[in-house]
């Protein structure tokens, strides 16, 4: 499971120059809010874009929720500018877009570390390219600071000459190698956004969709769809109560001195009692971010 457990099922993108926006946050239920500096600002106001989200990062109120800010490439006029001031923000992580290779990670870090920044800042990176998704396993592993890949499909499909489609055939290689380093380098991944805002059944089978391959959770575009991405990675209690049936009855099976027992005509062995501790794990950040929304 991930270094650090958190609950990412909803990732919501907030255009850094919309002020009004960035305050609405702090009412929302997503788990995390990525910042953008990047391609939601124009670029007359990418400065003016940098402050506004540093103050807002800064002020909080955003409690357990990641609060993540997306600077701009390192290879354009403000992405040095964006890190520096995003590594001195309280934000929980800089997400980093473009990302392919290791070296690019490594340049970020040095200038995160070289920033003066107080406390050290975690790395999320941006995997929407071909190279990108080639060096999915160099990316996820390039430093400790990293914590979290996130699918960037929209410009994967322009760059692939591929089409949106409902099953998301064209992305599936894509989307498996990237599942396959972030769980190699024992990372979290997030799935890419659903373009279509009027489509809410097809948002609602690519959730289930990347549920079931394995992602910790969605990137949204509009607050409307955080409750459907909140319900698809959300465990059910009918897989809370076989997680908590599982573990008792393994853990009475090894103290009988056996390693496997059948529960439910299912054969169970430590990698399910595994799986299901981490579907625990999951329920409990769901519920201390609930219960802090409610206070």
């Amino acid at each position: 499971m991930p270094r650090t457990f958190l609950a990412l099922r909803s990732v919501l993108y907030v255009p850094g120059s919309n002020e009004r926006a960035i305050d609405k946050a702090r009412t929302l239920s997503a788990d995390a809010f990525i910042f953008d500096l990047e391609d939601a600002v124009a670029p007359s106001a990418k400065e003016q874009a940098r402050a506004r989200v540093c103050a807002a990062v800064d002020a909080g109120g955003f409690g357990r929720r990641q609060a993540v800010i997306r600077v701009n490439g390192l290879n354009s006029h403000w992405g040095y500018d964006d890190l520096i001031a995003a590594a001195k923000s309280r934000a929980d992580a800089i997400l980093l877009p473009k990302v392919e290779s290791g070296d690019m990670v490594r340049q970020a870090e040095a200038i995160i570390a070289a920033s003066g920044a107080a406390t050290p800042t975690a790395i999320w990176c941006m995997v929407e390219t071909p190279r990108g998704i080639l060096h999915a396993e160099e990316i996820a592993g390039a430093s400790p600071r990293i914590r979290c890949l996130v699918m960037g499909t929209s410009d994967l499909a322009k760059d692939l000459g591929a089409m949106h489609t409902r099953e998301r055939l064209p992305f599936l290689t894509s989307l498996g190698m990237c599942l396959l380093a972030a769980r190699a380098c024992d990372v979290a991944i997030i799935d890419g956004v659903h373009l279509n805002l009027e489509d809410e059944e097809g948002f609602v089978h690519a959730c289930r969709q990347g549920a079931e391959l394995g992602f910790d959770g969605k990137t949204l575009i509009h607050p409307k769809t955080i409750a459907a991405a909140n319900a698809a990675f959300s465990p059910s209690d009918e897989d809370l109560a076989w997680s908590h049936r599982i573990i008792d009855a393994y853990k009475e099976a090894r103290e009988r001195g056996e390693g496997l027992v059948v529960v439910g005509g299912k054969l169970i062995e430590n990698l399910h009692v595994e799986g299901a501790r981490r579907t625990l794990l999951l329920a409990r950040a769901i519920s201390e971010l609930e219960k802090e929304r409610a206070q």
